[in-house]
C-alpha cells in the first residue's frame, strides 16, 4: 500500500510518499514559500540530492497538485498515476478534546476540525486546506487526520487545568492540550523496542527539543504531563517563543508598550525565546557559535534554553516516581551533544549517568548514551512523525477493511 503524507503550513507543504509493504520512503519534499514571490518545490532523490524547482505557486490546491504532478514525472516521478496513491494522512496541529486519537477524515471530522480552529488559528486552517485540496484532487482516496494533541489526551485533569475561572474551561476550553504528541509517541515506543522492554510498563520521559521543543512523561504508554499548553508557547524556551512567564509580566508590557493582543502575541511567538535574549539568531548553530566567541548574551540565552530542560525533567522525574528512559529527539537533542551533556550534568543523584565519550561522538544517529552502570538508560532516537502518520493511515484502512 502507498500512502502519501501531507504537513500542510500557511506557507508550506511538506510530503512523503511512503510503500508501507517495504517501508521505503518513494519520495519526499516540500512547497516553500507558498503564495509569496519566488516559491518553490525541493525535492530529494533516491540517491539524497536535492533538486529545486521553481514555480509560481498561489494557494494550497495548487501546491498539492504540482507535488502530484511530480510524483507521477517522467524524470523526478516514483509512480506512473495518481491511482497508485492508495491513503493520505494528513498532520493536523489541534484536535482539542474532540479527537484522542487518529481519525478517518469524514465531513463530520472536519466539521469539528472547523470547531478547533479558534485554539490554533495559524496551524489548523492550512492543515484543513490541506485535507480539502485532496478531497477535490483525488476524491475517491481515503484521508486520515493525525493529531499532534491526541497523544496527550490522557494527561489527568490536575495536570491539564489551569488554575482560572472553571467557566472558562466549560465556555472557551482552555486548558493544557500539549503538542508534539506524534514526536513523542514515536520515540518513546521506538526507544523501548531498541531496548526490548516493554512500553506499557516504563516511565519515560521524552525532550523533543529543537526550534520548537517540548518534553513529556510518559508512565505505562500514556503521556501524563507535557510542557507546552493550550498553545505551543507554554514551556521551554525555544527559538522565537518565550516559554513559562508569569502572566502579570505580559499584562504589565501590554501596558508600558501599548500592546494589543496581536502584538503581545507577536512579541511571545516571534520575538522572544533564544532569538529575543541573545540578539543573534533562533538557530542554536548560531547561538554555539557565538558562545565559543565568548558573546555575553548568547550565552544567557543557551543557558536560560538547557536549564529549562534539565528543570523540567527533574520535575516529570517527580511526578513519574522516578525514571527508566530518557530520549533526546528533535533538531537540537538528536545533533547538539553539548546540550544533551549539560542538562545530564549533575542528574547522577537520580541515576542519570551519561558516557561522556559515546555522546560527543553522536549525531542525529539512535544510540544509547548512558553508562553501564547508569539507573536511567539515556538514548538519542531520531524522529519519525511522517512515518508514525503513514502507520496510522494504514491502521485504520486496516480496521475499515
Amino acid at each position: 500500500m502507498k500512502i502519501l503524507v501531507l504537513n500542510c503550513g500557511s506557507s508550506s507543504v511538506k510530503y512523503k510518499l511512503y510503500d508501507m509493504n517495504t517501508q521505503e520512503v518513494m519520495a519526499q519534499g516540500g512547497v516553500e514559500k507558498l503564495g509569496l514571490p519566488g516559491s518553490f518545490l525541493k525535492l530529494t532523490l533516491p540517491n539524497d540530492e536535492k533538486v529545486v524547482l521553481e514555480k509560481d505557486l498561489p494557494e494550497h490546491t495548487v501546491a498539492i497538485e504540482y507535488i502530484l504532478s511530480i510524483l507521477t514525472d517522467a524524470k523526478y516521478g516514483c509512480i506512473q498515476s495518481y491511482s497508485e496513491i492508495d491513503a493520505v494522512g494528513h498532520r493536523v496541529v489541534h484536535g482539542a478534546e474532540e479527537f484522542s486519537s487518529s481519525v478517518r477524515i469524514t465531513p463530520e471530522v472536519i466539521g469539528k476540525m472547523v470547531e478547533c480552529i479558534d485554539l490554533a488559528p495559524l496551524h489548523n486552517p492550512p492543515n484543513l486546506k490541506g485535507i480539502r485540496a485532496m478531497s477535490t484532487l483525488l476524491p475517491d482516496v481515503p484521508q486520515v487526520g493525525v493529531f499532534d494533541t491526541a497523544f496527550h489526551q490522557t494527561m489527568p485533569d490536575y495536570a491539564y487545568m489551569y488554575g482560572l475561572p472553571y467557566s472558562y474551561y466549560k465556555k472557551y476550553g482552555i486548558r493544557r492540550y500539549g503538542f508534539h504528541g506524534t514526536s513523542h509517541r514515536y520515540v518513546s515506543k521506538r526507544a523501548c523496542d531498541v531496548l526490548g522492554v516493554p512500553y506499557e510498563k516504563q516511565r519515560i520521559i521524552t525532550a523533543h527539543i529543537g526550534n520548537g521543543g517540548s518534553i513529556a512523561a510518559i508512565k505505562d504508554g500514556r503521556s501524563i504531563d507535557t510542557t507546552m499548553g493550550l498553545t505551543p508557547v507554554e514551556g521551554l524556551l525555544m527559538g522565537t517563543r518565550c516559554g513559562d512567564i508569569d502572566a502579570g509580566a505580559l499584562t504589565y508590557l501590554m501596558d508600558k508598550e501599548g500592546l494589543d493582543a496581536k502584538g503581545l502575541s507577536d512579541m511571545i511567538n516571534k520575538r522572544s525565546g533564544v532569538w529575543g535574549l541573545s540578539g543573534i539568531s533562533s538557530d542554536m548553530r548560531e547561538i554555539e557559535a557565538a558562545v565559543e566567541e565568548g558573546d555575553r548574551r548568547a550565552i544567557l540565552a543557551l543557558n536560560v534554553y538547557n536549564y529549562r530542560i534539565k528543570k523540567y525533567i527533574g520535575a516529570y522525574t517527580a511526578a513519574l516516581g522516578g525514571c527508566d528512559i530518557l530520549v533526546f529527539t528533535g533538531g537540537v537533542g538528536e545533533n547538539q551533544w553539548r546540550t544533551r551533556r549539560v542538562v545530564c550534568e549533575g542528574m547522577e543523584y537520580m541515576g542519570m549517568k551519561i558516557d561522556v565519550e559515546k555522546n560527543e561522538g553522536m549525531r542525529g544517529q539512535e544510540m544509547v548514551i548512558s553508562t553501564p552502570d547508569s539507573k536511567v538508560t539515556i538514548m538519542v532516537v531520531p524522529t519519525d512523525e511522517e512515518y508514525t502518520i503513514a502507520s496510522d493511515t494504514l491502521e485504520i484502512l486496516q480496521q475499515k477493511g
